[in-house]
C-alpha cells in the first residue's frame, strides 16, 4: 500500500482517487452476468443467432424448439440474473440486509463454480483445439473455439471478477465483523 509520511514520520494511507477495486469488479461481474443472461433470454424467446456456436446436443435441442428448451433457457437466464444480483449485493446498500457470512459463502461458492467450470472447459477445449487431447468421436471445432474464446471464457472472467469483488467486500466489512457488530460498513 502506498502512502505519505506524516510530520512524525509515520506512514499514512494515500488518498483514494476513485472507487475501490472490489467495487469496480463487483459492477463488472454484475455486468458480465446480466449480459450473459440477455443471451439466454434471447435464445429462450426463439432467437437462433449464435446458437450454432454452442454446438452439440444443446444446439440440436434449441433448434427443435418446444417448451422444454424455452424453460431451460429461462432458468439459465434467471440463474445468471441471480449471479448478477449477488455481485451487486457486495457493494449496494441493500446488500447489508443479507448476513455477512451468507453473502460471503454464497458469493464465494458461485465464484468457485464459475472459475472451476470456466477454467476447466477453457483449458480442456484449448487442449483439444491444439491437438494435445484427441477425444473419441467427432469434434465441432467451430463450436469448441467459441466455447474456449467466448462462452466458457465468459464464465471464467465472471468468476474471477466476482472473486475480486468478494475480497473487496471482505476487506471493507472485516472491521465490523471483528468488532462484534452485525451491521456492515458503508459500501464504497
Amino acid at each position: 500500500m502506498t502512502g505519505t509520511r506524516t510530520e512524525k514520520g509515520q506512514s499514512a494511507p494515500a488518498a483514494s482517487s476513485g472507487p475501490a477495486v472490489g467495487t469496480v469488479t463487483a459492477y463488472a461481474a454484475a455486468a458480465a452476468a446480466f449480459a450473459y443472461a440477455l443471451m439466454s433470454l434471447y435464445w429462450a424467446v426463439g432467437g437462433h443467432a449464435l446458437v450454432s456456436t454452442i454446438g452439440g446436443y444443446v444446439e440440436q435441442f434449441a433448434r427443435r424448439g418446444g417448451a422444454l428448451p424455452v424453460l431451460i433457457a429461462l432458468a439459465a437466464a434467471l440463474a445468471k440474473v441471480a449471479g448478477g444480483v449477488l455481485a451487486l449485493a457486495l457493494v449496494r446498500p441493500w446488500g447489508r440486509m443479507i448476513p455477512r457470512g451468507w453473502l460471503l459463502s454464497g458469493s464465494a461458492g458461485a465464484s468457485a463454480l464459475l472459475v472451476a467450470y470456466g477454467g476447466s472447459t477453457v483449458l480442456l477445449g484449448a487442449l483439444v483445439l491444439s491437438d494435445v487431447i484427441h477425444p473419441a468421436g467427432g469434434v465441432d471445432r467451430t463450436a469448441l473455439r467459441w466455447h474456449v474464446e467466448v462462452w466458457d471464457l465468459w464464465f471464467l472472467v465472471w468468476g474471477i471478477l466476482l472473486a475480486l469483488a468478494i475480497v473487496g467486500y471482505w476487506r471493507r466489512t472485516a472491521t465490523r465483523a471483528r468488532g462484534g457488530g452485525t451491521a456492515h460498513r458503508a459500501h464504497s
